[in-house]
């Protein structure tokens, strides 16, 4: 095989004819190892239909590498060929890691912000619609995608989808042991095309809306079908693993060993450890996200003060995919206000954690952004665009909370610093002090500190003031107040929804 060149993160591919008869799924299992200089990187490799296998590799180091595939099948053993690792194009920062416990980077230490949306069903719906979500995605902001792998039966998506995932056997019906290489095809497509537009796909393996019956195969046919999305999809850097949406609907045919099981199967066969997850559905079902497999917290839960409490509890990141979403639908948890889901993500990225965006507008046709995409409606995509702009102008660590669990401003307000304290956050939500000092700095006023009106998106300098001097007040047994609690003090005006942006003066 002659040389190939590639760039450090992306995908390279080789091919290879091998048995088409019986079933190739079952019957054939191949690898490869990659070497550069003395590291060896184990890949597994994937049947793709009619006679073709294929290996695919991310090469996370610049310079020669060379590869030898395994196998019992004499056609697909002892094949060798080489690729050379470019440095990476502009934008491709690596696969995104987890970085300080709480929060996310590149893997070239570029701070990555969890900024996501949910498109469930959006590879199954008609192309042109597919080609309307991913230009509404140019303009959206958004960083990360949530998507499943199976179409879903739901209401408001109800639609048969574009290709059946497994082939069809001579019932008509579909061969959960046959992988069908056209569906496979087209999601990795539209992965790669996410990944064109810096958006991660967070691919959920497994829920329970299903009506093909994707949710009742047996253990070993869902051990395989993880294997394979492993070997299919490793290769891309902008791949996030969520082994399921609301698993715990699902317990009762997949047991809690078997979602162990299925972290390990990604554990073993993905060479790059994309992050991975797991989402519940009722809020008091949470995973044990502290398993070491587990790599951060993924939950649905509307009480977004409580993000704190669960950074705490499992020592990851939190990212609240599901903090309910934008629309008018009958379901309470989709038919919140704008401003109120802008509320709970300031709140939530406000306290240490991420939050997710979901839009359910009813449509005559079921044309909703969370379920088909196509095109957004709402209002606060553009107010959460603004909200990543301004953040990753600053924060380079990750915001880390003002203060403890409880504690007076803090259970109310919401306050968070970047690495040392140069920026620091502060968000009142519904509250509107005229006149504000904790959480500001307590080592001077070389600082400049902004009033920022989250709905309106506006930016405008604040007056400093003398810090006030609060009432003496008693929390248990200590008793707080009587002195400033900062340098400074800032006016406000009497509004809700502001926050004020603390940056040292440069």
């Amino acid at each position: 095989m002659s040389d190939a060149t590639v760039e450090k993160w992306g995908v390279f591919e080789a091919s290879f004819d091998g048995p088409s008869g019986g079933n190739p799924y079952l019957d054939v299992a191949f690898d490869a190892v990659f070497t550069h200089k003395s590291r060896e990187v184990r890949v597994p490799g994937f049947y793709d239909g009619n006679g073709t296998y294929r290996i695919r590799f991310m090469p996370d180091s610049e310079g020669e590498w060379s590869f030898l595939t395994r196998s019992r099948t004499a056609a697909l053993d002892g094949k060798t060929g080489a690729l050379t690792a470019t440095v990476p194009s502009a934008g491709n920062h690596g696969p995104v890691r987890v970085r300080n416990k709480f929060h996310f980077a590149y893997a070239d230490g570029t701070p990555f912000l969890s900024f996501g949306t949910t498109c469930y069903a959006w590879t199954h719906q008609p192309l042109e619609m597919q080609k309307q979500t991913l230009e509404t995605l140019k303009k959206a902001r958004f960083n990360k995608m949530r998507m499943g792998v199976f179409p879903k039966d739901y209401p408001y998506n109800v639609n048969e989808p574009l290709h059946a995932c497994f082939e069809r056997g001579a019932d008509g019906k579909e061969d959960f042991d046959r992988p069908n290489p056209a569906s496979f095809q087209h999601f990795e497509k539209q992965v790669a095309a996410l990944c064109q537009l810096g958006i991660e796909a967070d691919i959920i393996i497994f829920h329970p809306y299903d009506r093909w019956g994707y949710a009742d195969m047996s253990a070993e046919q869902d051990f395989r079908y993880v294997e394979y999305l492993a070997a299919r999809l490793a290769a891309y850097r902008n791949v996030w693993w969520s082994l399921a949406n609301e698993y715990d609907f699902l317990i009762d045919t997949k047991p809690m060993e078997q979602w162990d099981r299925y972290f390990h199967i990604l554990e073993e066969n993905d060479p790059y450890q994309h992050l991975r997850s797991i989402h519940n559905g009722d809020v008091t079902a949470n995973f044990d996200h502290r398993k070491p497999w587990v790599t951060h917290t993924c939950i649905q839960n509307p009480d977004v003060k409580r993000t704190q409490e669960w950074r705490d509890a499992y020592g990851k990141p939190v990212v609240n995919d599901e903090p309910e979403y934008e629309g008018d639908i009958l379901q309470s948890w989709g038919n919140l206000n704008a401003q109120e889901l802008v509320h709970r993500f300031w709140i939530t990225m406000a306290r240490g954690g991420y939050a997710g965006h979901g839009e359910t507008y009813s449509h005559p046709e079921d044309l909703i952004w969370w379920a088909k995409g196509g095109e957004l409606r709402g209002e606060a995509w553009k107010r959460i665009a603004f909200l990543r702009d301004l953040l990753e102008a600053d924060v380079k660590h990750g915001l880390e909370p003002l203060g403890i669990i409880g504690e007076w401003p803090w259970s109310r307000v919401s306050g968070a610093r970047d690495g040392d304290g140069d920026f620091r956050l502060i968000y009142f939500g519904e509250h509107q002090p005229v006149i504000w000092s904790t959480g500001l700095p307590v080592d001077g006023d070389d600082y400049d500190v902004d009033l920022i009106d989250t709905w309106e998106m506006t930016i405008t300098p604040v007056e400093k003031v003398a810090a006030p001097v609060p009432h003496p007040t008693r929390h248990g047994s200590v008793v707080r107040g009587g002195k400033p609690d900062a340098a400074f003090g800032v006016k406000i005006p009497r509004k809700p929804y502001q926050a004020l942006r603390v940056r040292r003066k440069r």
